[in-house]
């Protein structure tokens, strides 16, 4: 597809690339795929303790008996491993569509306020459940992932309401509504911690919120394992719809998409894949805004070919984030939040100031 495109309330014309042809998408997929492996292999690895990458590979093969390391490599590090791929792919594919929904390159769960409503929900569950002994086990599970939920679709409709003046939305007001809101929420979390008066809860709660994979295991990775699978799932069928958002309301409308329904309906659910990841993970930033614009530029803009090819460069961006948490200053672990920040904000503040002319290649 190549076709001009306006984002709304600016006077900067945005070009989709075209599509990328069929061997250079075959060889970008595959790129990405060894890619990953190579970094899982080293995820696994290195770390406090560097494990040999033959006793590595005995270990994932079941050939190694029991030992320190293979505890190590099945029982700490690959539950890691894994749900950094599955954070970072879902993030990236939820960051690839809102930049869809709502037509802006600077669009990202993390920049609109998503994942601090979603970690301000779930702090509101472990305050206010765990105060009445509701909270505890399978039903944290459960809870926490809800109580997100409710917080990223409060804070998505918030920030929305906000940017959009006399139906038209500009790149500075969503940013600013959510950069706002943002700082709300988080604000908010931390006065509830405090006025609980939970001081054991507040450290691990603040280390949560700054984004960390410290506390996967094998259980943990059912749910946001499988809330990726459906997103991802659903949303390749509605790739031809968001194509349309690109090219234009009018035109999609003109071509029979009801706007309004969809976009609602595709929030809720980019709502529910972002809450669930940020339970998982706390609020993890930049990997949605970075992830989709890389995979625009090697693929493409059609979402069929770049919902996958943003999910494997999330996967892998926070599975080397997450590497470089555990081993910069180890035996220190880094939130990872920490890193994808470091990496995210000068790519924000480039991207902003791009030339006007230049900015095809982003959307």
């Amino acid at each position: 597809m190549s076709v001009a495109l306006r984002e709304t309330g600016t006077r900067t014309p945005v070009r989709a690339p075209a599509p990328a042809r069929p061997l250079r998408y075959v060889l970008v997929v595959a790129g990405l795929i060894l890619a990953l492996a190579a970094a899982a292999t080293a995820s696994l690895a290195l770390g406090s303790v560097r494990i040999p990458p033959g006793q590595v590979l005995d270990a994932l093969t079941g050939r190694a008996g029991p030992s320190p390391y293979r505890t190590i490599v099945l029982d700490v590090r690959l539950p890691r491993v894994l749900l950094g791929a599955v954070v970072g792919a879902g993030l990236a594919v939820v960051g690839a569509v809102l930049q869809a929904l709502v037509r802006n390159r600077l669009a990202d769960p993390f920049l609109l306020g998503i994942s601090s409503g979603a970690s301000a929900g779930a702090v509101l569950v472990l305050v206010v459940g765990g105060g009445a002994g509701l909270v505890g086990g399978v039903t944290t599970t459960l809870a926490l992932p809800a109580g997100a939920f409710v917080g990223a679709l409060l804070s998505l409709v918030l920030v929305y309401g906000l940017a959009r003046r006399g139906g038209t939305l500009t790149s500075t007001r969503l940013v600013l509504a959510g950069v706002a809101v943002s700082y709300i929420l988080s604000a908010l979390a931390t006065l509830l911690l405090v006025v609980a008066g939970r001081p054991e809860q507040f450290q691990e709660a603040m280390y949560w919120s700054l984004g960390g994979l410290g506390s996967a295991r094998w259980d943990t990775l059912a749910l946001p394992a499988a809330v990726l699978a459906l997103g991802v799932g659903v949303l390749l069928t509605l790739a031809r719809p968001l194509d349309l958002l690109l090219v234009g309301e009018e035109q999609a409308t003109v071509l029979g998409l009801d706007t309004a329904r969809f976009r609602a309906a595709v929030f809720v659910l980019a709502s529910l894949v972002t809450a669930v990841m940020v339970a998982a993970s706390g609020a993890v930033g930049f990997v949605g805004l970075m992830a989709p614009h890389a995979a625009r530029l090697a693929v493409g803009a059609p979402h069929r070919r770049l919902l996958p090819v943003a999910a494997l460069g999330g996967a892998l961006a926070l599975v080397l984030a997450d590497l470089g948490a555990r081993t910069v200053a180890a035996p220190q672990d880094i939130p990872v939040g920490v890193l994808t920040a470091l990496t995210g904000g000068p790519f924000l503040l480039w991207l902003m100031r791009r030339r006007p002319g230049s900015e095809g290649a982003a959307l």
